[in-house]
Formats: structure tokens, C-alpha cells, sequence
């Protein structure tokens, strides 16, 4: 068969691709994956029951919006990832600023208080599970978000899987503030900030083996 036949019958047998069709399974995954998020919470960590009075604190809004928001950065960070060429530099760029937000607050608030506090500041009650309990939180729009980029075609698949950590880690977060009972900025800061960016590396180093094609 010549190459000019082989190219006209591979081109005959085209199916033209629907538009936002990532978009439309990965609102589908998040629609199954984040209430299963917010069950495992609620029934192994358990809803904060100052949550009611957290409401009207400041603090609390900065802990929940800003991974909130990083989630809603990250939507358009996997579906760009999903697709050979796309560039994802500003995508990730935007999903990385409120990182930056949540230190530069940490640091101020640090700066402003006496050395006597700084400990409970930085470390207070939950410090070593509350990264933990991000990650693990992350785990149900970890996988929804890969089941979404193996329907795609990424080409950079540890990029890809770092995307999907990035997307399940900032969801995770949202979640876990609502159990959370820590309201400093320099705790925020430092562990909220881990917790999201276990499931980037995570991501990274599993998405060669997960994404292969």
C-alpha cells in the first residue's frame, strides 16, 4: 500500500472529538470524587463542632477558600494536561500564588509575635497528622482526576500526574478545614501547604506507571 493511500484511509475513518468533553468527565469525577472526600471526613475525623463559630472568623475562610480556590485553578491545569502541546506554565503559575499568599501571611503574623508563641503558632495541636490527613483526603479527586487524563492523551505523564495531585491535594485541604480546628496562619502556612504538595510528588512519581499509554 502506497503511504499516500495509507494516509487517506486513515483519515476516512476520523470521528470528530466533542468540545469540552474533558471538561465534562472531569466535572463527572468530582461529582463522585469530592462527596466521598467529605464521607471519609466526616466519618473518621468528624466535623469540628466549633464549626458554627469558626464561621465568622476570618482565619477560617482563608483555610478553606485558598485551597478552594487553588482547586478551581487546578480544573483547568489537568485538562490542559490532557492535551499533547498545551502549555500549563500560567496554569500552574496561578495554582501555585496562593502558596505564596498563605506564606507571606504565615510570615507577617510571625514577625508580629513574641518568640514565646511561635511553637503553638507553627506547630499548635495537630501537626503531625494534619498533612497526613490532607493526602489522604486527597486520594478519591486524586484518582478521579487520573481516570479523566487516561481517557486523554498526555505526553508528559509524571507533569500529568503531578497535575492530578495538585487538583486532589488542594481539594483535600478544602475538606479537611472543615474538621480542622486550627485557625493560625503560621500552622496554615507550613502544613496545610505540605499537605497539598504530598500528592503533587506523589503524583509525579506514580504518573509514568498510572498514565502510560
Amino acid at each position: 500500500m502506497k503511504t499516500d493511500d495509507l494516509i487517506d484511509l486513515l483519515a476516512s475513518d476520523t470521528v470528530p472529538v466533542q468540545r469540552h468533553v474533558a471538561a465534562r468527565r472531569l466535572a463527572l469525577g468530582l461529582l463522585v470524587a469530592v462527596p466521598i472526600s467529605v464521607l471519609l471526613m466526616g466519618t473518621v475525623l468528624g466535623v469540628n463542632p466549633a464549626l458554627k463559630a469558626y464561621l465568622a472568623q476570618p482565619m477560617f475562610w482563608v483555610k478553606f477558600g485558598t485551597p478552594l480556590l487553588m482547586a478551581l485553578v487546578a480544573l483547568p491545569l489537568v485538562a490542559r494536561l490532557g492535551r499533547p502541546g498545551a502549555d500549563t506554565r500560567v496554569a500552574w503559575a496561578a495554582w501555585v500564588v496562593p502558596i505564596a499568599f498563605l506564606w507571606a501571611l504565615g510570615l507577617v503574623v510571625l514577625l508580629q509575635a513574641p518568640t514565646s508563641d511561635m511553637p503553638t503558632l507553627v506547630l499548635s495541636r495537630t501537626w503531625r497528622v494534619c498533612a497526613e490527613n490532607i493526602a489522604v483526603l486527597s486520594l478519591p479527586v486524586f484518582l478521579a482526576a487520573i481516570w479523566v487524563l487516561r481517557s486523554m492523551a498526555p505526553v508528559r505523564p509524571a507533569l500529568a500526574g503531578a497535575g492530578a495531585g495538585a487538583l486532589g491535594g488542594a481539594c483535600g485541604a478544602a475538606v479537611y478545614a472543615i474538621h480542622c480546628p486550627e485557625l493560625a496562619a503560621p500552622f496554615i502556612a507550613i502544613w496545610y501547604v505540605l499537605g497539598m504538595l504530598l500528592p503533587v510528588v506523589a503524583g509525579a512519581l506514580v504518573g509514568p506507571r498510572l498514565l502510560r499509554w
